[in-house]
């Protein structure tokens, strides 16, 4: 008897087992079906049954592996890609992956590894991306080579390894990616180098070691895409260690919470024996800026000088014939000119944005400059009470313009007569002034695209956007049109090669019904956040084909007239508004549920009136709204009611005629 009740209990604890391990499994969030799933953070401690066996991108990460066996994936022989991330693995056995010819990569990243066998990789043909992050791995010893010939990445961030030697059985050959951020490595021998021979245009991140020393000679003839050496205290010792090497990017920025040393020209004396395109040297100090500074900047073609307590560019800079970009964000210069960019006569791209002091634009500062094809000012607090032909004088080739989240900017005529050829302009978060009788852009016959949001622009000025043209991209987010609508004649009637135009946010009511009447090519509009009604969608009847995003509206009762007009577009976007769920609006209901792959954010696409449906979304509602039998017995009794009336009035009306003969 005893035996009995112990199967039975036995019995009923499997079945509640099972009961919880169906139910996790059904939290797998399906991304592609039959491919791409999402397991994450369940508590698992297998691989679910209800995963198919065609399952080919898995994200596994957050459960519970404490070992994993060649039987534990063996099912899923479709991976190409895995990850494993704080699984709590702390064994990986033989022959783990042995079925899984097409896994690319594989995360197992945050997992305490105390063991991996010999053979844990064999199987994979295609491995070509490998993630051991904080592992607790110590030595490259512990990495298993076998059948790792074709990785192009490595990546053991956060671990404690001394040492970058690679085993002498490694398969490096066709490596692209090294990353060793965040160890122990102080010192580069001669010989931790010899093991990278093998490989070519290698991407090393030693970012938060702080190298403290480099064997002379450990990277001459070698050439890397980028070296990282990000947070190292004493960058002389990175540039006396680099000489003879070719490098395509090199990083030097540093962190706010470490005391670096002082840059000054010494420090970069090794750089004149070395071939670096790029270099970033973001939040260090200079101890002496001068022109000889930058003595071996001559091979240079990218400069970052991001955060580096800047007040000024000495002039006299010579041989920086080959700079391409300068990067000069987040400094103190109080004018434009001071950064002479006469010492750079080549750039394409200048950055001085977000500047820490109110930046004055001055008078021809970029005169010299006349390659430059992209510029940007922004977050810098410029005023100019007429802009800008004068401060961006002889910029004949620039495309990109950004001035955007400044003060005041002024438009007195014509403002961009020195630079023809823009294509993109930023504007945003900038309080423009336009006094000109004309469009301050009338000669930017190249400009494709236009950002004016939030600029308190006069909106009724019909011509503030005459002279463009070729005009793709519009965006007035944020402005205000004149008793919140947008009549028939207003300022798009000029730009009728729209694609994209943005009006959200602008406390629009209504829209006249031939308001966009000559914007026939647009594919993108975007009315969202404002407070207009249905009937504004009938301007745009004439489009077909488009993205139309309606959300945060005042939208409750769709027209059945306008379900035509919806029907034409490609995607809609009607969430966020206060929609009707009563039989007043069964015809947009009906359209709804028929046209779901057309319309986007379903999840917050919901009713709010009438109160029963409130927060319900519009997908699951299902009304009723024919003739019910209370209506019909009301409607028996009224026309009985109307057919005795009528034989009563008949009656009496023979009667009088009767006894007037």
């Amino acid at each position: 008897m005893a035996s009995l009740v112990i199967c039975f209990f036995l019995v009923v604890l499997f079945s509640a087992c099972h009961e919880v391990s169906t139910s996790s499994d059904q939290l797998c969030i399906e991304k592609e079906a039959n491919k791409t799933y999402n397991c994450e953070n369940l508590g698992l401690s297998e691989i679910p049954d209800t995963l198919p066996n065609t399952t080919e991108f898995l994200e596994f990460s957050f459960n519970f592996l404490p070992t994993i066996q060649n039987t534990t994936f063996s099912r899923l022989i479709d991976l190409t890609f895995l990850d494993l991330t704080r699984c709590q693995i702390n064994w990986i056995h033989d022959d783990t992956f042995q079925s899984h010819h097409q896994l690319s990569t594989l995360i197992l990243t945050g997992n305490p590894l105390i063991f991996m066998a010999e053979t844990a990789f064999n199987g994979p043909k295609s491995l070509k991306h490998l993630f051991l992050i904080q592992t607790g791995i110590s030595s490259l010893e512990f990495i298993p080579p076998h059948n790792l010939e074709n990785l192009e990445s490595l990546h053991l961030g956060s671990n404690h390894i001394s040492s970058i030697k690679l085993p002498n059985d490694f398969p490096a050959g066709n490596l692209k990616v090294l990353d060793f951020q965040n160890n122990a490595i102080h010192y580069l021998s001669r010989e931790d180098m010899n093991s990278l021979k093998q490989t070519t245009n290698l991407s090393l991140n030693f970012n938060g070691n702080d190298i403290k020393g480099i064997e002379p000679g450990a990277f001459s003839s070698q050439f890397f895409q980028s070296l990282n050496f990000g947070g190292t205290r004493d960058l002389s010792v990175i540039f006396s260690g680099l000489r003879n090497s070719t490098i395509q990017s090199l990083w030097l920025g540093t962190f706010e919470d470490i005391d670096n040393q002082y840059l000054s020209s010494a420090t970069f004396q090794g750089l004149c024996d070395t071939s670096v395109e790029s270099i970033n040297l973001q939040k260090h100090h200079f101890s002496d800026f001068s022109s000889t500074t930058f003595r071996c900047f001559a091979q240079l073609q990218n400069l970052d000088l991001t955060a580096t307590h800047l007040q000024e560019l000495p002039s006299g800079i010579e041989g920086m014939n080959s700079l391409k970009k300068l990067v000069l964000n987040v400094n103190k210069f109080d004018q434009l000119c001071q950064i002479n960019a006469a010492n750079f006569p080549s750039l394409t791209h200048l950055y001085v944005k977000g500047n820490m002091k109110k930046l004055h634009l001055g008078t021809g500062c970029l005169e010299k400059l006349e390659n430059l094809q992209k510029l940007d000012l922004s977050h810098s607090g410029i005023e100019a009470s007429d802009c800008c032909n004068l401060q961006l004088k002889n910029l004949p080739h620039l495309q990109s313009l950004n001035l955007s989240y400044n003060e005041l900017i002024g438009f007195q005529r014509e403002a961009f007569q020195a630079c023809p050829q823009l294509e993109i302009l930023d504007l945003s978060f900038t309080h423009l002034h336009v006094s000109a009788p004309q469009s301050p852009f009338q000669n930017l016959h190249h400009l494709k695209i236009l950002n004016l949001s939030h600029s308190f622009l006069d909106t009724s000025n019909q011509l503030l956007l005459a002279g463009l043209p070729d005009l793709r991209h519009l965006n007035l987010q944020g402005n205000r049109f004149q008793d919140g609508s947008i009549p028939k004649n207003n300022l798009l009637q000029t730009v009728g090669s729209l694609e994209i135009l943005v009006l959200s946010s602008s406390d629009l009511l209504s829209i006249d019904q031939q308001a966009f009447h000559s914007l026939d090519k647009m594919s993108h509009v975007d009315l969202s956040h404002n407070n207009l009604t249905s009937n504004s969608i009938d301007a745009l009847s004439h489009l077909k084909g488009i993205y139309l995003n309606l959300a945060a509206n005042a939208i409750g009762i769709i027209s059945p007239h306008l379900l035509s007009i919806l029907s034409q577009q490609s995607t809609i976007n009607l969430s966020h508004n206060p929609l009707d769920c009563t039989c007043s609006n069964i015809h947009f209901l009906t359209w709804y549920k028929e046209n779901l792959q057309k319309l986007e954010d379903l999840e917050e696409t919901v009713c709010a009136n009438p109160p029963s449906l409130k927060g319900v979304q519009l997908s699951d509602v299902r009304l009723s709204c024919g003739i019910t039998p209370v209506g019909i017995l009301f409607l028996t009794v009224f026309f009985l009611l109307v057919s005795i009336l009528l034989i009563f009035a008949i009656k009496f009306f023979l009667r009088w005629k009767y006894q007037h003969i």
